[in-house]
């Protein structure tokens, strides 16, 4: 049996604890559950049959646990993550992994002397059509890859505890809470870019809300889009364009089908990449399935339960998707201008 502590229960701590409750199948539990409003935190708990801890520094302290799920605001990652290695948890962090080299540096040196597993909530990394993509490379099917676009795009997140997505210093801007899911997928497809040259629309306050990247890369064009400054009807999209020296293929989450390849022989195939698991019941958000965050979960719960080493989206991949995407701003002119 393996045991979760969750900490955070808002619109990802909800879209965590639906995985979990999926997960039980696999033996695994969320058995205790902290944020400081108490009534969301006691939601969850119910559901759960789990104890209710009133800060995720009471859960770390005081929980007989075998994991510490982190889904707390980003600027509240670091000292979370560092207590519960400090304790000899496995831990999970939401994405982005912190705000800076300061605290990135603190958590890996803690890893390194505790041993604990940590993994990054790099979900795109285990999105259906996104390891399709990765597949499909390594496969060589069609050929390398001559041009890449990535896009993700969304209107103003409202959901956010105290909004503070829209706070820089907490969130980091939409580059860095919404964006590097793009940045990290493609270093995990095509590895370190040589060097990025980005641009970004800001508000009034100078906070980035659009941010457009080329990478470098050898023989190739690459590029990636993130922005959450659409009206508020505008649906979510993520997509991408690839196009392999033998077909094209075009992914949109707002198609149907989502996935389609088009071959340089004039075929057009509507590849199955795999489902998605369940509905997103959780309020808020922008996301329709729980495929990723499911399947993300379902990888780090079975690496604890059988004592195997993390080996996709670990806390060094999170911090060097948290190095670029830093990269990224400030050839974009910094975080505040």
């Amino acid at each position: 049996m393996i045991r979760v502590g969750l900490i955070g229960a808002g619109f990802m701590g909800v879209m965590h604890a639906s995985c979990y409750g999926a997960l039980r199948e696999n033996d695994v539990f969320i058995t205790a559950v902290a944020d400081v409003r108490e009534e969301k935190a006691s939601k969850i708990a119910s559901a759960h049959g789990a104890t209710v801890y009133g800060t995720g520094i009471e859960l770390i302290e005081s929980a007989d646990v075998d994991i510490i799920d982190i889904c707390l605001p980003t600027y509240l990652h670091s000292g979370h993550a560092v207590a519960a290695m400090e304790k000899g948890r496995a831990v999970f962090i939401e994405k982005p992994v912190c705000l800076g080299i300061g605290e990135s540096e603190l958590m890996l040196r803690t890893q390194k002397k505790t041993g604990t597993s940590v993994m990054t909530g790099h979900c795109i990394r285990f999105w259906p059509e996104y390891m399709w993509l990765k597949e499909t490379l390594a496969s060589g099917i069609y050929g390398r890859i001559v041009s890449a676009i990535f896009s993700r795009v969304s209107p103003k997140p409202l959901w956010s505890w105290e909004n503070w997505l829209h706070r820089v210093e907490r969130s980091g801007s939409a580059a860095l809470d919404l964006h590097i899911h793009d940045s990290d997928f493609i270093r995990y497809l095509l590895g370190e870019p040589e060097g990025v040259s980005s641009t970004a629309v800001r508000d009034d306050t100078g906070a980035i809300q659009h941010i457009m990247t080329s990478y470098e890369y050898p023989d190739m064009l690459v590029s990636a889009e993130g922005a959450w400054d659409y009206p508020p009807a505008f649906p979510f999209r993520m997509e991408y364009r690839v196009k392999f020296e033998k077909a094209t293929v075009v992914y949109s989450c707002a198609n149907n089908p989502a996935l389609v390849v088009y071959g340089a022989d004039g075929s057009v195939l509507t590849p199955d990449a795999g489902s998605v698991l369940m509905e997103n019941k959780a309020a808020g958000g922008n996301v329709s399935g729980l495929g990723g965050y499911y399947n993300e979960l379902k990888y780090f719960t079975d690496r604890v339960a059988f004592g195997a080493a993390v080996e996709e989206a670990t806390l060094e991949e999170g911090i060097k998707s948290l190095e670029l995407v830093l990269r990224e701003i400030e050839s974009a002119g910094g975080m505040l201008p």
